[in-house]
């Protein structure tokens, strides 16, 4: 009897220390549900080459930071529309994209944190280009760290600039009108053109460089200012080669619904694109001979564009030091070298295009090369009644509907009465 009790005693001991072990082995774990903190990360929707890159990042960086876990939601439709009524409904997520164009706006609302009692000597903010990283400051504090960029650059068809003999790409706006003539097609000689030289596009975004070449602006003091003589003589350089010269076409005049597809069709022998459109031309159209170069210099300008995006913090953020080792990790040299390495995005970190030897990339070189000189996409705090009328009248004054200064005048009057409505 005293055996059988012995041994029930003996088992019962071996349950109890079995059972302490499991729970002292789960107090020990740091990585238990009760102690891993959520960050949402808000972003809009790209490639699916850029969706599967972002979340193997997502990946390494909950590896490395075992108790913070990382939901990615991608917004597809009226990005900017969600994000700020998420923010006045205190929904808004941790961390999110923000476009340049947008930041002046969300910047002086008081609804993002600002970084700067976060970011260490460590973190190298030196490193950044400061083009990029001035676009996300307000008032001397840093509001968001841009993630990538993208400049814009001419892609020139090789085969099409080969057989007029032409050896290199037009060096100037006066040789882009020259080379246009010439790469201008009517192989039917029924008066339609079959391919033109240049394409065009009329949005407000790449029609800025042809603006600050002759010293033009576009907004001042947050409202519209593009219908001075200056801006319009940079305008007019598009209304005439398109009008008179007719050796530029629209995406719509050749069934096209980009820059990019116009060019990789061969409907147009040159165009005026971003980094991005590399990719897509390599892996659409793998047989299509293209070259890339600075944009051609206008009054003896040099001149592009830089749009970049940010990652910011929500101000009301309920975990922001871990909202930050997420920013840090994604905008730091090691979290920055794997979303670019690729090409598909371009590094805002110097030190991390040099390492990925960009200036020596013959398609990427022009487009790193202009950021030095770049005009950032960012007009104010209030852009859409800028862009909206100056692209529906824009368009009008390159159709011939319109002088292009009177059409350039009621643009800005109308923007701004709607800026100065938003004010009030």
């Amino acid at each position: 009897m005293n055996k059988k009790l012995f041994s029930f005693l003996g088992i019962l001991l071996g349950f109890t220390l079995l059972i302490a072990g499991f729970n002292n082995l789960f107090l020990s774990n740091p990585s238990t549900s009760s102690d891993i903190v959520n960050i949402k990360l808000s972003g809009w929707g790209a490639s699916s080459i850029e969706q599967k890159l972002l979340k193997q990042l997502l990946r390494d960086f909950e590896d490395e930071h075992p108790a913070i876990k990382v939901k990615y939601e991608v917004i597809n439709d009226q990005y900017m529309d969600v994000i700020k009524t998420r923010l006045v409904g205190e929904a808004a997520p941790d961390v999110f994209y923000l476009d340049a164009l947008e930041a002046p706006f969300l910047m002086s609302q008081n609804v993002l944190e600002p970084l700067d009692s976060y970011i260490k000597p460590e973190f190298d903010l030196n490193d950044f280009e400061q083009t990029l990283l001035n676009s996300f400051k307000y008032k001397s504090q840093i509001y968001g760290l841009p993630k990538d960029y993208s400049t814009l650059a001419l892609f020139f068809n090789k085969q099409a600039l080969s057989q007029k003999g032409f050896t290199n790409p037009p060096a100037t706006w006066k040789e882009l009108r020259n080379y246009s003539q010439q790469l201008t097609e009517d192989s039917n000689k029924d008066g339609r053109i079959d391919k033109y030289g240049f394409g065009e596009i009329p949005e407000l975004a790449r029609q800025i460089y042809k603006i600050k070449a002759f010293d033009g602006l576009v907004a001042k003091n947050n409202y519209a200012a593009f219908a001075d003589s200056k801006a319009l003589k940079g305008l007019q350089l598009a209304v005439e080669q398109y009008r008179k010269e007719r050796t530029s076409a629209q995406k719509t005049d050749v069934g096209t619904n980009s820059g990019s597809e116009m060019f990789a069709q061969g409907k147009v022998g040159m165009v005026i694109e971003g980094n991005w459109a590399i990719p897509y031309l390599k892996e659409t159209f793998p047989n299509l001979e293209f070259g890339t170069a600075e944009v051609p210099t206008i009054n003896s300008k040099k001149g592009t564009m830089v749009f970049t995006v940010a990652y910011v913090m929500n101000k009301k953020a309920k975990h922001k030091a871990e909202a930050w080792e997420l920013i840090s990790y994604l905008t730091g040299k090691q979290g920055m070298e794997k979303w670019t390495q690729n090409g598909i995005a371009l590094p805002t970190r110097k030190s991390v295009a040099e390492k990925l030897n960009y200036k020596q990339d013959n398609l990427r070189s022009a487009f790193v090369t202009g950021v030095e000189y770049a005009t950032p996409w960012q007009i104010g705090k209030y852009p859409a009644p800028i862009v909206n009328n100056f692209e529906n009248q824009f368009t009008s004054a390159i159709l011939g509907q319109q002088p292009l200064e009177t059409a350039m005048k009621k643009a800005q009057i109308e923007a701004n009465k709607q800026i100065k409505a938003m004010e009030y």
